[in-house]
């Protein structure tokens, strides 16, 4: 079986930040736990590199877009090396492969574009055109950049996103094209079931050279938006290689609630246009606030994911925000419950379980564990949860056998039955702890691949093969990083 995620591709106009790494390591999880059931398993992610945002920032910093395209694109490839990201493709829209593709899918698309004049209001920020509901809805400034929207007027290319209103619906409420949580199913339906708009897809060179030109029209490049939704097929090779065969549809696509409209009601609208099947599941998670608060540079709140993982470790990091943060709404970060979730939690929960385990199997059996037994717990619960990208419930699940385990070596106390003749059921007793632990890596290994590749060092072998130290060593809250000011 075949098994496709990908990640919404970032926009390289800004540095990476958690929010980012959190989709990353989401997105991450599917395709490690695919992995674990034998699917053959293709996972995508990328950098997103046109636009006006792009040209407006390079022509700032005196270098070229693309120069600024290469510097940044990089820092999101780095990001995912810094949190064990197991991708097996990372495309740029900046790619010749993705801009010949794209090009390929606009000729393919001319049945449903048209030219037109636009009258209207856009935002730079957000580079979307808004209609005049919205904004007298915002009263005439855009809430995410806080200016006002600019009137426009263009002669841009349409595709006729209104031909699909009906199709989108029907495969959203039929869940053949399932949008989780059901408030973002709800939220988009709304917008849907009031009739799709055409959309602009161009905008003219006199205004933006920087993108990919219209095929036959030198005066037009593609919008950005629309062009980099095609990234999800041609990454693949669409429309003639041999993976958009074996792949597509996707089984997954990860995205963040702020970009809903365009993966729920645009990209179907081209992929039906095309002739091809919708994803199957579009998963949108939340936001991450600061201390309760929106990031925010002039705050001084913004927290990089390499802080974290600087002071901690890269498990770490993916344990708190894959528990920590609710999988289906915004969440919160904060050094305060990071410290105790790692001490609690991590070191004191797991840690300490691994750490008396090996250490009774040392001293009571000279390190020979002897014959384990399956543990044989029922993880129905946990690969569901899995599949409906719910990775806080999983990994609630995970930590009810961790804290079970825990309760179990206190009832049974193994050093008191090591202060008796009867080895057999001492060994029996350590046997068990060994098999749990060696379950719970197991479960644990689509989130924290280093630390169940540890606990499986110690214990699969049959004989204790210590690690230096402890997984999770104690942190000293005054270690934090300053907040900045």
């Amino acid at each position: 079986m075949n098994y496709l995620v990908a990640t919404s591709i970032p926009y390289v106009n800004g540095d990476p930040h958690i929010g980012h790494a959190l989709e990353f390591v989401m997105a991450d999880v599917l395709a490690r736990a695919a992995r674990k059931q034998g699917k053959t398993t293709l996972f995508t992610t990328g950098s997103d590199e046109h636009g006006q945002k792009i040209a407006d920032k390079a022509a700032e910093l005196k270098i070229t877009p693309k120069e600024l395209a290469d510097k940044q694109s990089q820092k999101f490839r780095d990001l995912a090396k810094t949190l064990n990201i197991s991708n097996d493709r990372f495309i740029r829209t900046t790619d010749a492969g993705h801009e010949q593709r794209a090009a390929i899918i606009w000729k393919q698309l001319e049945k449903d574009i048209y030219k037109s004049k636009y009258i209207g209001l856009y935002c730079t920020g957000c580079e979307e055109y808004v209609t005049e509901p919205v904004a007298k809805l915002n009263k005439g400034v855009c809430p995410q950049h806080k200016k006002p929207y600019e009137r426009i007027e263009e002669e841009n290319y349409f595709f006729k996103l209104s031909n699909y209103s009906d199709q989108i619906r029907a495969a959203i409420q039929a869940g053949t094209f399932e949008v989780i949580p059901q408030t973002r199913r709800n939220e988009i339906l709304n917008v849907i079931i009031e009739g799709l708009d055409d959309i602009s897809i161009s905008r003219p060179v006199s205004k933006l050279t920087w993108g990919i030109p219209v095929p036959g029209d030198k005066t037009q490049v593609m919008y950005v938006w629309f062009e980099a939704l095609l990234n999800y097929i041609t990454v693949l090779g669409y429309p003639e290689h041999e993976d958009f065969k074996k792949f597509w549809p996707a089984n997954v696509q990860v995205i963040g609630k702020d970009i809903l409209r365009f993966h729920a009601a645009i990209w179907p609208g081209i992929l039906l246009a095309l002739g091809l099947p919708l994803p199957e599941k579009l998963f949108v998670h939340g936001f991450v606030n600061i201390g309760n608060t929106k990031m925010s540079k002039s705050l001084g709140n913004v927290v990089s994911p390499d802080e974290i993982v600087k002071k901690y470790s890269t498990d770490v990091f993916r344990y708190y925000m894959l528990r920590h943060i609710p999988s289906y709404d915004d969440g919160d970060f904060s050094w305060e419950q990071l410290e105790a979730v790692y001490n609690n939690e991590l070191a004191n929960e797991l840690g300490n379980a691994v750490q008396r385990t090996a250490a009774m199997v040392i001293q009571y059996q000279d390190g020979i564990i002897g014959e384990v037994p399956p543990a044989n717990h029922d993880n129905a619960a946990y690969w569901t949860a899995i599949g409906a990208c719910k990775f806080d419930r999983a990994l609630d699940d995970v930590w009810e056998q961790v804290r079970g385990l825990n309760q179990y070596i206190e009832q049974e106390k193994p050093w008191s039955i090591a202060k008796t003749d009867d080895k057999e059921h001492l060994q029996e007793i350590l046997a068990y702890q060994v098999s749990c632990l060696i379950e719970i890596a197991d479960l644990l290994e689509p989130f924290m691949p280093e630390t169940a590749a540890s606990i499986k060092h110690v214990f699969e072998e049959g004989v204790i093969r210590p690690i230096k130290g402890t997984l999770f060593p104690r942190h000293d809250t005054k270690d934090k990083p300053a907040k900045k000011a």
